[in-house]
């Protein structure tokens, strides 16, 4: 099962997005129970959540890696 996930687990307080992938604690709670379309449709906007938080990932998240290596940066 794809998941953006990578194993940094703090919630921002101002936005309610996790720092490490962008979803909140209801989308992650949801996760198994999404179907395929569900979970790409919400990794398709985490890029611009986590853009929008004070603190950056602190590396590179694995839906961000995956769209460098398809564009061959």
């Amino acid at each position: 099962m794809e998941s953006p996930c990578i194993l940094i687990c703090s919630m921002d307080d101002k936005t309610g997005y996790c720092f490490g992938c962008g979803r909140t604690r209801e989308e992650i709670g949801l996760w198994t129970s999404y179907t395929s379309l569900e979970r790409r449709t919400i990794m398709a906007g985490l890029p611009a959540r986590l853009e929008n938080l004070e603190r950056k990932p602190r590396r590179e998240t694995r839906r961000t890696r995956m769209v460098r290596e398809r564009e061959g940066n």
